[in-house]
């Protein structure tokens, strides 16, 4: 004989049913607690990481100057006052910054003690007092109170970062050192300024003239270059597959390896821009130009894959219309479809050029990891991008060299953010709603 059917209204009042529904509410809850802590903890994270980030990167933007009294000794300038530019340039000027500190401090004696007080006094002061001569001859002869950058140690010192009360011979300013400081301190001569010359300048070996100039003008030949070469390709590519190409093998067989080009490690590329642009075509290593080429080889699918997305949400009544009042099918998509799927390629695009713009192993891999020191003046200068100079102040052994890193990650993020900002504006403000 068989069971009477329960009706549904009696199943609420069930305890078996009261029970597999609390354990099944259990479960969902548990779910969402698990995302929600899954969410909080990456965002504890991202917080620690750009707090350590602009904690340390902010310091590079503050550097030590110390004032020294600067006879601007003919002798050691231009003995014979021709005044020309090319001997003047050939002048002592390391002589002059060593004669201004023993004038500063004339009790110290001593080969070894002299050396250790030169060394308080950044290379670059020589430089930087070469400079002026050069837009001021009239110099030559006189007295002047000059700014020029402290050693880097002497930079640490005076932001804490290096702890004098540790042993002696556990910190690299001696105590000598350390009171030659004090007393510059105590005479106002030692203050911390902005730090222009970190983005003013190129890359050097001492942190205190080491700036992102040069990392960002090869940055920006390589984008540029980048964009004029992979979006008219990426577009034109993505309008052949999605509009005009015939559904066959073939077809099938490209929009397959597009896909998968999207997820091969970018290092391919540079192994592959190796081996064509370098070693069967010749172009010069290290210049943004190849790297540009890597580059726009690594974000033609992105931009591919992205351009036929966009073209693809463009309703089909847009197609049919333009065509049923005669417009051919080329007409058809350049007149009508594209500029209406234009935000969502230009959001593809910026993406594609954010992730470019991060990109190390690639350019690694064709020689832009070479430490150059001057301004590329066009994109086949050797050069290095903002990413690469990351990779290599991280590996510099000098703690002041980790300021930097950080400050140079943090601009790199800036520009990131601000490209990703920049294509969901784009999309919001220009997306239409079918």
């Amino acid at each position: 004989m068989n069971k009477p059917v329960t009706a549904p209204s009696n199943l609420w009042d069930d305890p078996r049913f009261q029970r597999r529904l609390s354990k099944r509410y259990a479960a969902e809850k548990r779910f969402r607690l698990c995302g929600i802590a899954a969410i909080a903890l990456a965002l504890i994270c991202l917080l620690v990481l750009l707090t350590a980030i602009v904690g340390n990167g902010t310091g590079a933007l503050r550097q030590t100057y110390m004032a020294i009294d600067v006879y601007f000794d003919p002798a050691r300038i231009d003995p014979k006052r021709t005044g020309d530019p090319e001997i003047i340039r050939q002048g002592d000027f390391g002589g002059v910054v060593k004669a201004a500190m023993r004038k500063a401090f004339p009790q110290v004696e001593g080969r070894r003690s002299k050396r250790r007080l030169y060394k308080l006094v950044s290379p670059g002061a020589a430089f930087q007092l070469g400079d002026m001569v050069r837009e001021q001859p009239s110099l030559i002869g006189q007295t002047r109170t000059v700014w020029v950058p402290a050693d880097d140690d002497v930079d640490m010192l005076m932001k804490g970062i290096m702890d004098r009360r540790l042993p002696e011979n556990e910190r690299r300013l001696n105590d000598k050192s350390i009171a030659w400081i004090d007393e510059l301190v105590e005479a106002g001569r030692i203050e911390k300024r902005f730090n222009r010359a970190f983005f003013e300048s190129g890359d050097s070996r001492e942190p205190e003239l080491a700036g992102i100039r040069g990392a960002l003008t090869g940055s920006f030949y390589t984008l540029v270059v980048t964009l004029v070469l992979s979006f008219p390709v990426g577009v034109g590519a993505a309008i052949y597959l999605e509009e005009l190409a015939p559904k066959n093998r073939l077809t099938d067989l490209i929009e397959v390896n597009i896909n998968n080009l999207a997820a091969v490690p970018s290092i391919v590329f540079g192994l592959l821009g190796l081996a064509v642009f370098l070693n069967f075509f010749h172009l010069p290593r290290s210049a943004p130009v190849v790297g540009a080429l890597v580059l726009t080889l690594m974000t033609l699918p992105t931009i591919i894959i992205a351009a036929r997305a966009a073209l693809k949400s463009v309703p089909p009544s847009i197609r049919e219309a333009a065509l049923s009042v005669g417009a051919s099918p080329m007409q058809t998509v350049i007149q009508h479809v594209l500029p209406l799927a234009m935000p969502g390629v230009l959001t593809g695009t910026i993406i594609g050029m954010a992730r470019a713009l991060g990109e190390t192993a690639p350019l690694l891999m064709i020689g832009m990891v070479a430490f150059v020191v001057d301004i590329p003046a066009h994109p086949l200068d050797k050069s290095t991008v903002l990413p690469v100079q990351v990779f290599l102040w991280a590996d510099s052994p000098e703690r002041a060299f980790e300021e930097r890193t950080a400050a140079a990650t943090l601009v790199l993020l800036v520009f990131l953010i601000v490209m990703n900002a920049a294509a969901v504006l784009l999309r919001q403000r220009f997306e239409k709603r079918w």
